[in-house]
């Protein structure tokens, strides 16, 4: 075997090996809130939205969202879903305006999902287990039910959304980012299979073989 191609086996070996490292860290999310618009720009009603994130088909009739109140922990909001997660894999839940209308486009679901400006948490649960949840705000002196820390607060008309809804760190900081323009039913453009990291890697790869390449035909 060429020294080139020794070299090349054991940097692929080695960066498969950093792959698997960095995919566990990042983790592979499942069904997760991927986007949540919870205080509109003027009146709430028909105007709020959860948005979640998962793979087609998956049937919702197990699913719940819950609202813990950052105050005392309770659960003040339980919205029971139905239905299943489009081909998209784009599932909006949406405020209901009265007599089962809305305002917000993309609608799957229509219900009560007015939840309140923070700082409090959303949960979505199947059955009793916890799938994912968000908390919102500063919990400086409140009771946060999201994961890691919390997202910053979005002012009135703005969401908060994952820029990848297919990786889930845990931390809804890290995880989710203000938009200024809320985007209901769209799938974010960064919802890739692949996560960054590990493409950087791979160019990474290809570029020292193309470097070893030169170093040869420069020793011949």
């Amino acid at each position: 075997m060429s020294r080139e191609r020794t070299l090349m086996l054991r940097l692929a070996t080695g960066l498969t090996g950093c792959a698997g490292i960095l995919t566990a860290a990042a983790g592979v999310a499942g069904t997760v809130i991927s986007e949540v618009l919870y205080d509109a720009a003027g009146t709430d009603a028909g105007a709020v939205f959860v948005e979640l994130y998962g793979a087609p088909g998956t049937l919702l009739d197990s699913f719940l969202l819950e609202g813990v109140n950052g105050s005392t922990g309770s659960v003040y909001l339980t919205v029971p879903l139905a239905g299943s997660i489009p081909a998209d894999g784009v599932f909006v839940i949406a405020d209901d305006g009265g007599g089962g209308s809305t305002l917000v486009g993309n609608a799957d679901l229509v219900a009560d999902v007015d939840f309140q400006n923070g700082p409090d948490s959303i949960v979505l649960r199947d059955g009793s287990t916890v799938l994912d949840a968000v908390g919102y705000g500063d919990f400086t002196s409140a009771v946060f039910a999201g994961e890691g820390d919390a997202a910053v607060a979005a002012p009135a008309g703005s969401s908060i959304a994952r820029p990848d809804p297919l990786l889930d760190s845990d931390n809804n900081l890290a995880d989710f980012l203000v938009l200024e323009l809320p985007t209901p039913g769209a799938v974010p453009v960064s919802a890739v299979p692949v996560p960054a990291p590990l493409g950087l890697l791979f160019s990474g790869l290809a570029g020292l073989g193309v470097v070893a390449r030169r170093k040869r035909r420069a020793a011949d």
